[in-house]
């Protein structure tokens, strides 16, 4: 074993080495060193604001909803490492990817039956949209090659997905004029318990309707627009998107990688509107956020489309695709929560971060405060002081990580009401310096 280092040594390797997500290199504030983790609170290596272990507001980018050093989680590692940790999934397979297979296609909308596993998040979303486009070009239709969406998306950083976030404001600006160019339809109105806006709904099928001709595809995320605003839309407008997609030939997308796994108080969110998407990216959650995996389901339609084509199989292999060792953690994960009336905890926690975020209205900056399941969000309406909000939530024990104009939590759902009080009041603290 290597000789331990301080947390000093190994905070100045980390600057000098380590290139942390959106930041640049090196970084402009030093992270907070974690030494280990369990149930919901992180233990830091050094204490920080006078705490040593940290509520964790946002279930590690929304994936630990079981929280940590979860004991099934760590009996289905460990039985799994000791059959094998990886075997490459070309010409072989396993129990473990296998039963993941099954256990999808039974939770998902039954029209989807077949499972691509994927890498990240990203990637499923690449294979969607590769699933879509290689689908048209097997039926003799290649000029339907664009896709579709509504402003205020985020579906990933790799290339296809960066293509149908936001292109303005967002993240992913600088790549204008060098990604593919695909269609942007308005923002949904805001707002889960609102009646569908007619006039927007037209707008959609107009779109929808006008560019038939060369669209592959429309790829939302349902009901909780994520990393692109934390917005929360309609389910109705799920049901126009369905209804024209049909009528129109156009494949319809849903990216659940942040909202499956019951985060927005269904276990997909495409049960919201009763509704079933050709395709389903699914991810986060998957693993109870162990390790990283996600997944592709599709139609038999588009499966059998794609196997009738010139290139009658999907291109795409991952190296570490069907990766055992994650896919018998998955399996697990959806065992505990399946095992739980998940659905009254999701419930529990809303009404915690209902009540709990109610004083942020009066909060001088803040513009808006919205909840949904397990989803709390404080909306500035500045820019916020990223170091100094998240300064103000160690303060109060917890770990938040705000973004733009949003101070969010998504916590996971084991967490106790008295965590859940804790964490909205780090929000408002953080709502109040930030």
């Amino acid at each position: 074993m290597p000789e331990p280092l301080t947390s000093d040594a190994l905070l100045a390797l980390d600057r000098q080495h380590v290139w942390h997500p959106y930041g640049p290199m090196p970084g402009k504030a030093a992270p907070l060193l974690v030494e280990s983790a369990s149930g919901v609170r992180l233990r830091l290596a050094e204490p920080v604001e006078g705490q040593d272990e940290l509520v964790d507001g946002m279930s590690s980018w929304w994936s630990a909803v079981h929280g940590y050093n979860h004991p099934v989680l760590n009996d289905a590692a460990r039985g799994q490492l000791e059959r094998m940790s990886h075997v490459m999934f070309g010409g072989l397979t396993h129990e473990p990817a296998v039963r993941l297979a099954k256990r999808l296609v039974d939770l998902t909308p039954e029209p989807l039956q077949h499972v691509f596993l994927a890498d990240s998040g990203s990637v499923s979303v690449e294979v969607a949209v590769k699933m879509c486009l290689q689908y048209w070009r097997s039926l003799g239709k290649p000029r339907k090659q664009r896709l579709l969406t509504w402003r205020g998306g985020y579906h990933g950083d790799t290339w296809q997905p960066m293509s149908v976030c936001d292109p303005d404001g967002g993240m992913h600006e600088l790549w204008q004029g060098v990604l593919p160019r695909q269609l942007f339809a308005d923002a949904p109105p805001a707002g889960f318990d609102a009646a569908p806006d007619e006039a927007y709904a037209a707008h959609l099928r107009e779109l929808i309707g006008r560019h038939a001709e060369e669209l592959a595809a429309v790829i939302v995320e349902p009901v909780v627009q994520g990393a692109g605003g934390m917005s929360f839309h309609s389910p109705g407008y799920l049901r126009v998107l369905r209804e024209a997609c049909d009528e129109h030939d156009v494949l319809l997308v849903f990216d659940e990688i942040a909202t499956g796994f019951g985060r927005t108080g269904a276990l997909f969110a495409a049960d919201h509107a009763g509704v079933a998407p050709d395709v389903m990216c699914l991810g986060k959650a998957l693993t109870g956020g162990y390790l990283t995996l996600a997944a592709t389901l599709c139609t038999t339609a588009i499966a059998d489309g794609i196997s009738r084509g010139a290139l009658p199989v999907l291109a795409h292999g991952p190296t570490f695709m069907g990766n055992p060792l994650a896919a018998a953690v998955a399996d697990a994960s959806i065992s505990v929560l399946l095992s739980q009336d998940w659905g009254q905890e999701v419930k529990r926690i809303e009404a915690g971060l209902r009540d709990g975020l109610a004083p942020a209205v009066g909060i001088a900056g803040v513009r808006e405060v919205r909840v949904l399941g397990a989803i709390g969000v404080v909306q500035l309406d500045h820019e916020v002081d990223m170091a100094a909000a998240s300064r103000a939530a160690v303060r109060e024990g917890v770990w938040l990580r705000p973004f733009r104009d949003l101070i969010y939590t998504m916590p996971p759902y084991i967490t106790g009401d008295e965590d859940v009080a804790r964490i909205c009041a780090a929000v408002c603290a953080a709502a109040r310096e930030g």
